[in-house]
């Protein structure tokens, strides 16, 4: 079975509406993406999110002379880690407009003085001039947007020559998808289809990208649903608010179904490094 065809718009509203649900429940400070993690006896989510963000950041080879992109950036957490290790300056483009405050709302106490601005817009239609950027970063959004190929050639268009390309990304590794995965894997999210690892590259190259590293990242991603998992039902335990509590089940129910369509092959996750050439 093939997943459906959500558009721009439904990404959009899906997590404008879902924001608040997300924050409550996972990360107060925004953190929304898959964890690197050190063994399959790690249950540490915070840390693993942290060690994804500190792979990208290395790989990307940002530092204090950085301006970077952040493409999807949700909540902004990602950006505001970037800048104020790196002193670098930084942008945050995401659709949702929930999310966008979310992030400009972080910009006080200690991160007052980080050199960042977060805008509201799509990927496929960037409010940037052409060589901007020299490191274009993302981490597990990319994939919700319907058109894959004009994003790419949008962050082609926005990087500095010989810029950086670096993120992280949900996979695709089958074509067919089972209606359990399409369910509580892309509907779940609004998610049309995605590329498999080497087609990732592929799609890439055919952006102008020369493509530097690359990482198949599966068990990273099942330990990260399994770890999310097991804290939904044991902060159902916890809650009085039936609502609540429906959605947190609702969430670990996914959780295992999740993990179930990693087995099947039919979800992964890895992180990619490419170059605009000079």
């Amino acid at each position: 079975m093939t997943t459906q065809s959500f558009t721009e718009q439904d990404v959009e509203s899906f997590f404008d509406q879902t924001t608040s649900t997300y924050l409550n429940f996972w990360d107060s400070s925004g953190v929304l993406h898959t964890g690197y993690f050190d063994g399959d006896d790690d249950h540490d989510y915070q840390a693993a999110a942290e060690r994804t963000s500190d792979v990208v950041a290395t790989e990307a080879g940002i530092n204090a002379s950085s301006y970077v992109l952040d493409v999807g950036c949700g909540c902004g957490p990602f950006l505001m880690y970037l800048t104020g290790r790196f002193g670098c300056r930084g942008e945050g483009l995401d659709l949702s407009i929930e999310r966008i405050n979310f992030a400009r709302e972080q910009l006080t106490g200690d991160k007052a003085d980080l050199n960042v601005n977060f805008t509201h817009g799509s990927a496929t239609a960037m409010p940037y001039e052409d060589n901007t950027f020299t490191h274009v970063v993302s981490q597990d959004s990319l994939c919700l947007i319907p058109d894959k190929p004009k994003t790419h050639s949008e962050v082609f268009r926005v990087l500095q020559p010989g810029g950086v390309f670096a993120f992280s990304d949900f996979l695709q590794p089958k074509t067919d998808i089972s209606e359990r995965g399409r369910k509580h894997v892309y509907d779940r999210v609004r998610w049309n289809n995605g590329y498999s690892y080497m087609g990732y590259q592929q799609a890439l190259e055919e952006a102008g990208f020369v493509v530097t590293h690359a990482r198949n990242l599966e068990p990273q991603i099942r330990q990260t649903y399994r770890v999310i998992g097991k804290a939904a039902t044991e902060r159902a335990a916890e809650t009085d608010d039936p609502a609540a509590r429906e959605w947190m089940l609702g969430f670990a129910e996914s959780c295992g179904e999740i993990e179930h369509a990693i087995d099947r092959g039919e979800f992964g996750w890895g992180i990619f490094v490419a170059r605009k050439p000079a």
